[in-house]
């Protein structure tokens, strides 16, 4: 697949270097020479120029990309970028700093495929280090949701029960399991709970602390609600 990356900073670097390790081919428009020369020495495909302007842009074939991401520091460039990269039936992946935006990116940017949001990704990290124990973030999926990987415990309330068994508030749903020794996998509603084993669950924030205690149990439960 072929894709077109506007930003060389760290997010669109990182992106640039996973897709090629995957086999995919990249080229990337970035504006600091630098940078630039950094790319071509680590023999990537650059062009040194503004990605929002219509014409660097429209002269990497478009049409025959997969996806333009707009992982820029800059929320007016990639909201050009991601314009431009609609009208030509690309997918589009728009990145976001600033949270106070998100309503605005929300009510004006709804063609846009998938809006990121680089820090958040860096504060769930930071808080799954701080707090440790047996709740860990994965993702924020939206203002509401978030998905949480729980270890289950000797104090869980559930220990011994199948997954079948396990009643949990009508705001979450079990996506994933795994036992303490083997990989997470679709989750087997015959298989039992045993302390170490680990559950994926979407839930609401509204929810969350429930989840945690029905899962983990009281005590794991009590210390992630500093960072939950």
């Amino acid at each position: 697949m072929r894709f077109v990356i506007v930003g060389a900073g760290r997010v669109g670097m990182r992106t640039a270097r996973v897709l090629r390790e995957e086999g995919h081919e990249t080229v990337i428009i970035e504006p600091d020479e630098t940078k630039v020369n950094r790319l071509e020495d680590e023999g990537f495909e650059v062009v040194h120029g503004d990605g929002s302007d219509e014409e660097t842009l429209l002269a990497q074939d478009l049409d025959a990309a997969d996806g333009v991401a707009a992982l820029s520091g800059d929320l007016v460039v990639n909201f050009v970028v991601c314009m431009i990269g609609t009208a030509h039936d690309c997918r589009t992946v728009m990145r976001v700093d600033n949270d106070y935006r998100e309503y605005v990116v929300q009510k004006y940017a709804s063609d846009v495929d998938e809006v990121i949001y680089p820090e958040r990704l860096g504060a769930i990290a930071a808080k799954n280090a701080l707090v440790g124990g047996n709740v860990r973030a994965v993702a924020d999926v939206a203002q509401n949701l978030q998905l949480v990987q729980l270890t289950v415990t000797q104090d869980s309330p559930m220990r011994g029960y199948s997954l079948s068994e396990i009643e949990l508030p009508a705001d979450a749903r079990i996506l994933a399991f795994g036992k303490a020794d083997g990989p997470l996998a679709i989750p087997d509603p015959d298989l039992s709970m045993e302390a170490g084993d680990r559950l994926v669950v979407i839930a609401d924030f509204s929810v969350l602390r429930d989840v945690q205690q029905i899962i983990v149990g009281e005590r794991g439960a009590s210390v992630a609600r500093g960072g939950a």
